[in-house]
């Protein structure tokens, strides 16, 4: 673990409980190892592509893997996250929170990285979750269950390009987690493998049966314009961007630390 159970725990917010109420650690099939996929990213807003590769993951583990998903996450950053056009980190929580309750009957959000007052590496935020679910919890019937980042072609990307990401990061989510990652527009997978070849084994490429594009950045786009994002994020969401005047201005500030970071757009 980049980060030991005793600094995990001190990171650990008062009042701070993880959610595991749609975590299936006593459903596991036999003959397939437990895996849960967390998605760490800005969700500025959540869009229902976010959504989808959830759905799409599941079912690539279920017919090309030895994997059985037990659960999965969405773990919005923090405001320590300086990023052009991100709203607070407690509107973002609710709206992937609303967006869950309101879509999903196995997805789950995790507030653990948004209500840290620093940034905290995505290898960080995995060894959170392998310390709640397989040291706190036991794992899944007694199986260890593989933890593992979910994200769009972009972060496989950013991993590929030198001094982007540190090394030992590098080594730690790849290596010791793995990463399922959906294809996205405009990302040659192939070409992005290329430097990250001692890891090809724990990399997961699922490809888009129906191809979205849809981003945060393009809802945040279309709002400035005062154009419609029904249909691309949930209703609900954009009830509360309405409710809440969200996204009239862009942020203009930046965290060139956190290049890499958002692995989920």
């Amino acid at each position: 673990m980049v980060a030991s159970p005793e600094t995990i725990e001190a990171m650990t917010p008062p009042g701070y409980s993880f959610p595991d109420h749609r975590l299936r650690l006593n459903q596991s099939e036999p003959d397939r190892e437990p895996l849960v996929l967390v998605a760490p990213g800005s969700y500025s807003p959540i869009t229902l592509l976010h959504l989808r590769m959830a759905v799409m993951a599941a079912d690539y583990g279920r017919y090309n893997t030895i994997y059985g998903l037990v659960g999965s996450y969405r773990s919005p950053g923090s405001d320590a996250y300086k990023k052009r056009g991100l709203a607070p980190a407690c509107h973002r929580r609710r709206m992937c929170e609303i967006a869950a309750e309101q879509t999903s009957k196995f997805l789950m959000v995790d507030p653990w990285e948004a209500e840290q007052t620093a940034y905290v590496p995505t290898a960080v935020v995995l060894d959170h979750f392998e310390h709640e679910i397989n040291v706190k919890r036991g794992g899944c019937n007694g199986k260890r269950v593989r933890i593992a980042v979910l994200a769009g072609a972009d972060l496989i990307n950013t991993m590929s390009q030198p001094g982007v990401w540190s090394p030992s990061d590098l080594r730690h989510i790849l290596g010791d987690f793995g990463a399922f990652v959906l294809e996205r527009a405009g990302v040659n997978i192939d070409e992005a493998l290329t430097n990250l070849k001692e890891w090809e084994d724990q990399i997961y490429y699922i490809p888009q049966v129906v191809p979205n594009d849809v981003s945060s950045t393009k809802i945040r786009l279309l709002l400035r314009r005062n154009m419609s994002i029904d249909y691309l994020i949930p209703a609900q969401v954009i009830e509360y961007i309405e409710e809440h005047g969200l996204y009239t201005e862009d942020d203009a500030t930046t965290n060139e630390n956190g290049k890499g970071k958002e692995v989920a757009q």
